[in-house]
């Protein structure tokens, strides 16, 4: 998409210029012609910067959301892991089956962080699954297993919200009629514009700088690891959660 964009403006800037170079007749570079096509290249100009302001804030949200997600999941199992501890002896099984889980999950990360893995739900089925067959006749470990099964529920769901959250929530098209719209304003501000060496490099630097930004805007709406690690999910949580699990 970045590399779409970046074509896309840097080709239709050249494009108009050509155009109303060689093949508009006189009348068509007019004076007041051009200043409909101002007028025209300047809607387009708003509509572009309300529509960037809209995905920025969106990548954003998506972004924060994700990362707020990865903490409550790294809770949830540091809890359930000292509950599960609470239970005594009987909970080990369960307890190496979330801290596989972890490790699994981090091992992957790189490769499809946050996507749906069947392999790693299965181990914490698994968890689930062992811990129901538990029985305790003491009250008050019937109490901490009632929690551990709430807790357990909780990684479950946790593990679905991030699954679901991985493709992101800026849909393809709404990008493509952006890229349109830049095309649009470029060729506008290629009509009339002169033919020397500064022209030529400010809508190449454009070209870049607008390409780079739709990269930025479409990696943080997305988890997946990119060029950029800061902006991407950090997974640090999880490492912590691991190192709590494993003590």
């Amino acid at each position: 998409m970045a590399v779409l964009a970046s074509l896309s403006v840097l080709g239709a800037g050249l494009l108009g210029r050509l155009f109303s170079e060689t093949r508009l007749l006189s009348r068509h570079v007019q004076d007041d012609t051009k200043s409909v096509v101002r007028l025209v290249t300047n809607l387009f100009v708003v509509m572009t910067s309300l529509l960037l302001s809209l995905m920025l804030n969106s990548a954003k949200n998506t972004l924060e959301t994700n990362n707020r997600n990865i903490r409550a999941l790294a809770t949830e199992l540091i809890l359930l892991d000292r509950t599960l501890r609470a239970l005594g002896s009987e909970t080990e099984d369960v307890r190496r089956d979330l801290v596989e889980y972890v490790q699994a999950e981090l091992n992957e990360w790189h490769d499809n962080p946050l996507e749906d893995k069947p392999h790693l739900e299965a181990r914490v089925e698994a968890a689930g699954t062992r811990l129901k067959a538990i029985r305790f006749s003491d009250q008050q470990k019937v109490d901490i297993w009632h929690d551990a099964l709430a807790l357990h529920g909780q990684v479950v769901r946790l593990g679905w919200v991030l699954a679901d959250a991985s493709g992101g929530t800026i849909p393809t098209p709404l990008i493509i009629m952006l890229i349109l719209w830049l095309a649009v304003i470029f060729a506008g501000f290629g009509y009339g514009a002169p033919r020397n060496a500064i022209t030529m490099a400010s809508f190449f630097l454009a070209a870049l700088l607008i390409g780079a930004a739709l990269y930025l805007i479409v990696d943080m709406d997305t988890p997946t690891v990119g060029m950029f690690e800061p902006i991407q999910v950090s997974n640090v949580p999880l490492q912590r959660a691991l190192a709590q699990l494993q003590r």
